[in-house]
């Protein structure tokens, strides 16, 4: 059974144009994606592409003026507004994109476990003692110098802020966890240990969706890689699957995200990918830039089909 379970998601902006219009911005279409307990799931793609979109729908912090249709599912639930809140900070931990999500008023010590939750409580501080354990893991588990605790956000580092954050999202017993671009600027030594400690975060039973565009670093500990394109996965392949040539790839924009990079011949991909705003694509999204494309692929979108261990949105994968 998945621990979050996602099925027609899509998701879209309205504003307002002019003196009496509005516009409407489609930035998810039609999106499904599944995490199991013990499993990190790492979405790759392009700016653009939905992903951060994607876990501000998780959490339920969309902005007021979004639109939100098709379904999201956790422990087999329906991940309603109401549930959100109650599991937001406790069940369900959000790594994000930006380190100013610190509160730049209080010594980082405190905010790793400044608070507790419990069923129908209200927050409350901690003792000095947690405190103290708190400065004890961003000593031993992050990496950072003794006495980080002490300091205020400003004082940090970008990277030493990040490693922040993911002790913070990982100080409880979060059975969900959300990491939208957490790793930029961290040491690679330093990286390395991080993504170490999420693998065994997984193997504890934790979910975790792995939002980056480093999918080398991804492959080091991912179980499977989600590739978005315009608003959807058009992959899910088995981290094994990224290998040689991208022979075993099924999708072909997931075979040049991966010739692309540096290590395997840093092949460029002609064109680009389409704007939000463009309006909702009734083909491929990639097939003006594929050059197996044929009229089907611009008339008719592609379901996301099983093919050979793995999900594909492609008429043409056997």
């Amino acid at each position: 059974m998945a621990l979050l379970d996602i099925q027609g998601l899509s998701v879209s902006f309205r504003r307002a144009r002019g003196w009496f219009g509005h516009e409407r911005t489609d930035v998810i279409q039609n999106l499904d994606l599944s995490i199991n307990e013990g499993e990190i799931v790492a979405i790759v793609g392009a700016s653009g592409s939905g992903k951060s979109v994607l876990a501000q729908a998780i959490m339920g912090i969309l902005p007021a003026n979004a639109k939100l249709e098709g379904s999201i599912s956790y422990n087999n639930e329906p991940l309603t507004p109401e549930r959100q809140l109650q599991l937001r900070g406790d069940e369900l931990m959000l790594i994000p994109q930006s380190v100013s999500y610190l509160d730049p008023l209080m010594k980082v010590g405190r905010q790793v476990q400044s608070v507790s939750r419990g069923a129908g409580q209200k927050r409350r501080f901690k003792t000095q003692s947690h405190v103290k354990k708190s400065e004890q893991e961003l000593t031993e588990r992050y990496q950072l110098p003794r006495g980080t605790g002490e300091k205020y956000p400003f004082e940090l580092s970008g990277g030493m802020a990040r490693r922040v954050l993911m002790a913070t999202a990982t100080s409880g017993q979060p059975k969900l966890i959300i990491a939208d671009e957490p790793t930029p600027g961290i040491h690679p030594e330093v990286l390395a240990e991080t993504m170490k400690q999420f693998r065994e975060l997984a193997d504890q039973g934790v979910g975790i969706l792995w939002i980056t565009h480093d999918v080398t670093t991804a492959l080091t500990a991912a179980d499977r890689i989600a590739v978005f394109y315009a608003g959807a996965n058009v992959e899910t392949a088995q981290v094994d699957d990224f290998t040689g040539n991208g022979e075993r790839l099924r999708h072909p924009y997931t075979k040049a995200l991966w010739n692309a990079l540096p290590q395997n011949g840093f092949q460029p991909l002609p064109g680009s990918q389409p704007l939000a705003g463009q309006g909702i694509i009734r083909g491929c999204s990639f097939a003006p830039r594929c050059s197996a494309a044929t009229a089907a692929c611009i008339s008719e979108r592609p379901p996301l089909r099983q093919i050979r261990g793995g999900e594909v949105r492609c008429l043409h994968v056997t």
